[in-house]
This record gives C-alpha cells, sequence and structure tokens, in this order.
C-alpha cells in the first residue's frame, strides 16, 4: 500500500448500485413517451420491452460497443420509427432518461470515504458505463475521469488502465484500481501490472479461481481504514 500514489474508482455498483438507478430512467422514459410519442409508449407497454430493444443494440450496433449514451439513444431511435413516431424524438427522449440515470443513491459511507480518499490522492474515475460524477454531485472528489469511449476500449482491456495511469501521469504500478467486478476491474488492473482492491458489497464468491484473491472490503469506508 505505501506504494500508491493514486486511486482509480469504478462507478456503477462500487459506489452505487445501478440498476435501481437505470429501471427508475426506464420508467420516467416510459411516462415521458406517453405523453409526447404514445405510439411507441403503446407498442412497448409492456415491461421490459424498451430494455430488450436497448439489449439488441450490442449485436446491431457493434460500431457503438463503447458508447452506452449512443446504444441507448439508437435503441430510442429504432423503439420511435418501429411504432411510426418521430424519431427524432430520440434526442429529448434519451436527455430524460439519461438525467434519471444520474440520480444514483450512493452506498454508505461513499461520500464521506471519497472525501477523505481525495484528500490524500489524485481519484480518477474508471468506467465502461456513462455515469457522469459532476452530473451526480461528486465531482469534486475527482481529478478526472476514463471512459470506454475515450479508450476505444472497455475494461478488462489493459489498455483502459494503461491510458487511465498515463492520464494520472504515473506508472501502472504506483495507482491502485478499486471496483466490483472480479474480471472487469481485479484481473483486468492486475494485467495491467496495478494494484487492485475488490469492493465485494455483495458479499459474492470469488470468481476467479487461477487467480490468488484480492485485498477485499465490503465497500468504500472499510478501504479508508486500510489506507490510513
Amino acid at each position: 500500500m505505501e506504494r500508491i500514489r493514486a486511486i482509480t474508482l469504478d462507478l456503477d455498483d462500487t459506489l452505487w448500485p445501478v440498476w435501481p438507478a437505470i429501471d427508475r430512467a426506464e420508467v420516467v422514459l416510459q411516462a415521458w413517451l406517453a405523453d409526447h410519442a404514445p405510439a411507441t409508449h403503446a407498442l412497448y407497454a409492456e415491461p421490459g420491452a424498451l430494455r430488450a430493444v436497448r439489449n439488441r443494440m450490442n449485436t446491431e450496433r457493434p460500431d457503438l460497443a463503447y458508447d452506452l449514451s449512443a446504444l441507448r439513444r439508437e435503441s430510442i431511435r429504432v423503439a420511435l420509427q418501429q411504432a411510426g413516431d418521430n424519431p427524432a424524438l430520440a434526442e429529448p427522449a434519451f436527455e430524460v432518461f439519461f438525467a434519471e440515470r444520474q440520480r444514483v443513491e450512493l452506498f454508505e459511507g461513499v461520500a464521506s470515504a471519497l472525501e477523505f480518499l481525495a484528500a490524500r490522492y489524485p481519484v480518477l474515475a474508471l468506467t465502461n458505463g456513462n455515469a457522469d460524477v459532476h452530473r451526480i454531485g461528486i465531482g469534486q472528489y475527482f481529478c478526472g475521469s476514463v471512459h470506454a469511449l475515450q479508450a476505444g476500449v472497455a475494461k478488462p482491456d489493459v489498455r483502459m488502465f494503461q491510458l487511465a495511469a498515463q492520464t494520472l501521469q504515473l506508472p501502472v504500478e504506483a495507482v491502485l484500481h478499486v471496483g466490483d467486478d472480479a474480471v472487469l476491474d481485479v484481473q483486468g488492473a492486475r494485467r495491467a501490472g496495478m494494484q487492485a482492491v475488490w469492493v465485494n458489497t455483495a458479499a459474492q464468491a470469488w470468481s476467479c479461481p487461477n487467480e490468488p484473491l484480492p485485498v477485499t472490503v465490503p465497500g468504500l469506508p472499510q478501504l479508508c481504514s486500510l489506507l490510513v
């Protein structure tokens, strides 16, 4: 731990549970469609129908693989077009969804833990997703962000972690990556040469049996205790 000079942090499911926010965003989107694109609302009224269109985009639009906002926007456009509504409504519809997606509820103690970490290290957000720490209201704790869209690759690709270290102007071995996913975060960081801490909020079994169990904490506050 004494070698650590900076920290990279995963966001979704490390600092907050992501699916409650996405579930709410989809409900808000449906309500917006009911007012502005009623045919689309009716065609995709079945629970999960719009999410199925979004999931299908992963296969149909591989060119957008690292741009989750574009994938969501395109899925809304496709839904509008199939229902006979104006596909130009995809942009304002996405903005409604995206604003709600940023309304996350931090895990207990995360705000104070971020304050603790930011007072001691440069902290960089490192995410495959499209969460915006500034819109969420925690941007003051971060010196910057690296997203998969920016990198052109996604975790666990070692190039994501290398780009993060370059952004911090540090060698990879001086950076500690902290995240909830055993493969995307821990395995990816280790293979890039970073140190890694696994935030295991759900008390899951370690899923990489051929690799040693990393330093594990149930949440960000417990990480702070290790860094005192």
